[in-house]
Order: C-alpha cells, then sequence, then structure tokens
C-alpha cells in the first residue's frame, strides 16, 4: 500500500462517510453544528437504506411495548444480544419515527389516522412502520435527502468515497483519505470522523445489496486497529427473487406477514417441516430451510396469489413492478427465490453512545456492531438502530469540545482486477455462506492469501478474511452462521477481533 502524511490543509468538524439513513439522519440531528458528508454517489441513490422494503420495527401500538420488543430481539439474537442495548434501541423507538414523521416521511396510516403497522418474522406483535407497502427506505431517503440539501449546517461532496483513515502519531483518527470517480485521492482533515459506510453484502454473488457495499469501513477501521466484533455473523434474506439479477431484487418479507407461503415447483408447503412458526420462523431458518429445498431438487417458491392476489400492485409495488421486469405476474405465478446476502450483524465495536475504540472515530449504521443484533437480526431493527444510534452520536457531539487533528498518516490501498474480484465473491458465498464448513473456510482463507502474494494485500480480501477467519475459529453453529461440521450450539460467547501487522487476532468473551 502507498503511504501518505498530512501536515496541514482545511479541517473538518465533523466528518461523516456514508450517506444513507444513518449518515443523513446524524447530520440533520448535528444541526446547527457544521459537518461534511462525502457520498460516493450523488445523494438519495444507490444507498443500501434506500432499497430496503420493510420499515422500522417500533412499539407504537398501545398494546405492545419497548420491553417487548426487546425481548423479542433478545429472542431472534441466539444468546448473542446485548439486552441493554436491545432495550435502549427498543425504548427510544417511538421517539425516532416521530422525528422521521416530522423530516415528512409519509409511513401508512390506518382509517382512522393511526399509523398502520405490520408483522413481520419474530415479532410477537405488529410493529413495523412502513411506506406504501415496501418503498419505506425509499421515501425515507427522499425525505432525509431534501432535508439534508436545504440545511445550512451540512456540506456535501459527492461522487468521492473515504478509501482510509488518516492518524496521528497518538492513534488518534484525524479524518479520510478520499478518492473520486477519477481515482485521484486526497486527504480530509477531521476534528471527528463518523463511519457510516453500510453493510458488505457486494462481496457476495448473490446478494439484495448496491455493488458499492464492500466492507469498506471494516477494513479502514481494520487497519487503523479499531476493535471488531461478531464478524462471521452474515444473514442472507430467505426470499430474493431468482431472475438472474445482480443485485438480487428483494421479496420483503411483509409478503409472508401478510400470508403468502413458501411452496416447493410443486406448490406444496414446506416451511412447517421445519420450524412451528412455519413462514415466520427466525431468518436464519427459512433462508437454511429454502437452501435445503433448492438444494434436493424440489425448488423454492413464494405463492402469494391467494393471500395478496390481485392487490399485489398497489400493496407491494417495488416487488411486483421486478417480478414484472422478469416476465411474469406474482398474481397468478410463483416467485422463484433464493436467499441472499442481505445484512451483516457485525461490525466495527460501538458504545452506547457511538464511540468506537479509538479516539476520533465514531460508528453508526450496518458498519456497527452494537450488541444489538447477536447471531441472528430481528426484521426491520437495522433502520431503527441507525436512527437511535445517529440521535444518541449527535447528543454527544454537540457540545463536544473536539481536539484539532495533528499531523497524520494513512494508505492509499489497493484494489483487486475485476476478474479477481468476481472470483472471490463466488468463493465467499461457498465458504462463507449459508452453511459453512471447517474444511472449504481453510481452503477460501489458502486462497485469499495466494490472491494477497499475487496482487498485495486489498480491502476486499481483508474483510473476506475478517468473516472468513472467525467463521472458522468459531467451532459450532448458531444463528447465521451453521457450520455442517458442528451442528449444535455451545455456550453463547461474542467474537472481539483486531487486526495487527496483517494478522487478525480472535478473542471470546
Amino acid at each position: 500500500m502507498l503511504k501518505a502524511s498530512v501536515k496541514s490543509g482545511p479541517v473538518d468538524d465533523v466528518l461523516i462517510i456514508g450517506a444513507g439513513l444513518a449518515g443523513l439522519f446524524l447530520a440533520l440531528r448535528l444541526s446547527p453544528r457544521p459537518c461534511t458528508i462525502i457520498s460516493p454517489s450523488p445523494l438519495g441513490t444507490n444507498a443500501s437504506s434506500a432499497w430496503a422494503q420493510g420499515g422500522l420495527a417500533a412499539a407504537l401500538d398501545p398494546q405492545d411495548s419497548p420491553a417487548a420488543h426487546a425481548a423479542d430481539t433478545v429472542a431472534a439474537g441466539a444468546g448473542l444480544v446485548d439486552p441493554i442495548m436491545a432495550h435502549l434501541i427498543a425504548k427510544d423507538g417511538p421517539a425516532r419515527i416521530l422525528d422521521l414523521l416530522e423530516l415528512g416521511v409519509p409511513f401508512d396510516r390506518t382509517p382512522k389516522g393511526a399509523l398502520a403497522l405490520s408483522l413481520e418474522a419474530a415479532h410477537s406483535r405488529p410493529r413495523i412502520a412502513r411506506v406504501a407497502g415496501d418503498l419505506a427506505g425509499q421515501a425515507i431517503m427522499q425525505a432525509l435527502t431534501q432535508a439534508a440539501r436545504q440545511s445550512p449546517s451540512i456540506h456535501l461532496i459527492e461522487n468521492a468515497k473515504a478509501v482510509s483513515l488518516l492518524q496521528d502519531a497518538q492513534g488518534r483518527i484525524s479524518g479520510v483519505i478520499t478518492q473520486d470517480t477519477e481515482a485521484r485521492t486526497s486527504p480530509r482533515l477531521a476534528r471527528e470522523t463518523v463511519l457510516s459506510t453500510g453493510g458488505l453484502g457486494g462481496l457476495y454473488s448473490v446478494t439484495t445489496n448496491p455493488a458499492s457495499a464492500k466492507g469498506d469501513a471494516l477494513a479502514m477501521a481494520a487497519e487503523a486497529g479499531a476493535l471488531l466484533s461478531d464478524t462471521e455473523f452474515v444473514q442472507f434474506h430467505p426470499t430474493a427473487l431468482d431472475v438472474g439479477l445482480d443485485p438480487a431484487p428483494l421479496a420483503t418479507e411483509a409478503l409472508r406477514g401478510a400470508g403468502a407461503r413458501l411452496c416447493n415447483k410443486n406448490g406444496m408447503p414446506f416451511m412447517s417441516a421445519y420450524h412451528s412458526d412455519a413462514e415466520l420462523a427466525p431468518r436464519d431458518v427459512v433462508a437454511r430451510a429454502i437452501e435445503l429445498e433448492r438444494a434436493s431438487g424440489r425448488g423454492a417458491f413464494l405463492d402469494a396469489r391467494i393471500a395478496i392476489g390481485a392487490d399485489f400492485e398497489t400493496r407491494f409495488p417495488t416487488v411486483f413492478d421486478a417480478c414484472q421486469k422478469a416476465g411474469f405476474d406474482p398474481r397468478e405465478k410463483l416467485m422463484p427465490i433464493a436467499p441472499a446476502a442481505h445484512y451483516h450483524m457485525g461490525g466495527i465495536v460501538s458504545d452506547s453512545w457511538g464511540r468506537a475504540s479509538l479516539d476520533g472515530l465514531s460508528v453508526c449504521g450496518e458498519c456497527a456492531s452494537t450488541g444489538l443484533h447477536g447471531a441472528n437480526r430481528l426484521a426491520s431493527n437495522s433502520l431503527l438502530e441507525a436512527v437511535v444510534f445517529a440521535e444518541r452520536i449527535a447528543q454527544r457531539l454537540k457540545g463536544d469540545r473536539l481536539a484539532d487533528p495533528k499531523d497524520a498518516h494513512g494508505n492509499i490501498p489497493r484494489q483487486l482486477p475485476p476478474s479477481v474480484f468476481q472470483a472471490l465473491r463466488v468463493h465467499m458465498s461457498k465458504s462463507c455462506g449459508i452453511v459453512r464448513h471447517g474444511e472449504g473456510l481453510a481452503d477460501f482463507l489458502n486462497w485469499l492469501a495466494e490472491m494477497d502474494e499475487a496482487y498485495g494485500p486489498n480491502q476486499a480480501s481483508l474483510v473476506a478474511r475478517l468473516i472468513a477467519e472467525p467463521a472458522l475459529a468459531r467451532e459450532e453453529s448458531r444463528g447465521g452462521h451453521h457450520r455442517l461440521d458442528y451442528p449444535d450450539s455451545l455456550v453463547p460467547m461474542r467474537s472481539y477481533i483486531q487486526y495487527r501487522q496483517g494478522h487478525i487476532h480472535i478473542d471470546k468473551g
């Protein structure tokens, strides 16, 4: 990697890397404190948040409660959810929904004017606030993008991405190195840097994520020495449309909440054979069941013909449009489905106020590991976590006196050739996918070592190792991590990971 040193230059007060829900909401809640947002594409486009078809889970119904929401979160997380964090986020959730309403997010309403709440898997009550059935992410991003463009306290830098963190001699984070669309790099100093870049689904050959979601934040933080946790846990959405597209269109879980059934190619339902909750079983269970049905040759499909039928176009317009573009009508035909890499439950360790383990660095959204998701994220908790932690980071930073950055240094990373990167994606899906085996993980790590020797260390390879090495070390099955050679669960323990001098160090606790 090339080295870069910075001794002086313009200094941002708060520098936010990423312009999805977490980054934009944080910037708006920081006002009037000035901040700068770096977005790799024009604001409001190509962010994972905009692709979210679900909504935000919150205890908004009088018969619901934050305690019940937290209990569902803990139960879904397969023993690794931090119950304190689950209660904190569930308690703050309703207030953050109100904040989004004030920003103009048009959540669905009942005929009497109350918020319309939907049911999703592993929730004990309907508590998902949605927009037009499956347009929540798009609607939220539209409202926040408009507000951010109008805010005098927000400076926007579009069509640029952060590729490395800057650090001073004491290890404090001092900003980032950015790269524009012409691959030109430049440093940007900051008093506080916030990583909110989303997930890593783009490292898999079948994913619902934008191609840009490659785990950049994990690589940058790991290279700087930040503490990571639970990086082996990747959630696969059970029902991506299997129509040959990359990324794969998502068939929202709300379809099953509305009564759609999972069936084989003969139209026979199969989920009751795998779990007593059938279609509403936890996501990891449903994803593995679908994978097994596909591997058996029976195929896997989603049948919404009776449960939704003629109302499909109006209730779920995004899914309906994807089906139409694929050449079939879901009101009349079964929808072919396959599990797809969807959400990373691990990430950069965050405390309850969004601080990472390195001074000058905060983290928010999917790239963070707050302890909320455990080994299996509860549906629609991700957008909720993003806004709750964005608010908490904003509260912390609003009154803080932040230190000026000193002389800083960073690295300019190498990139894999496109053909090699595509091969990595195939290996990731095969070795670090829904089901894993020690032999396959070891072979994949050997392949990565050969690629690093041939092309030099690179961030895509590092993120792949950050998943594969803890997956190999976790000799059990738990939530989204299922080992064929270790099918039983052991005592619940989280993984804590640091990258030092080219080696990944893993501790359990």
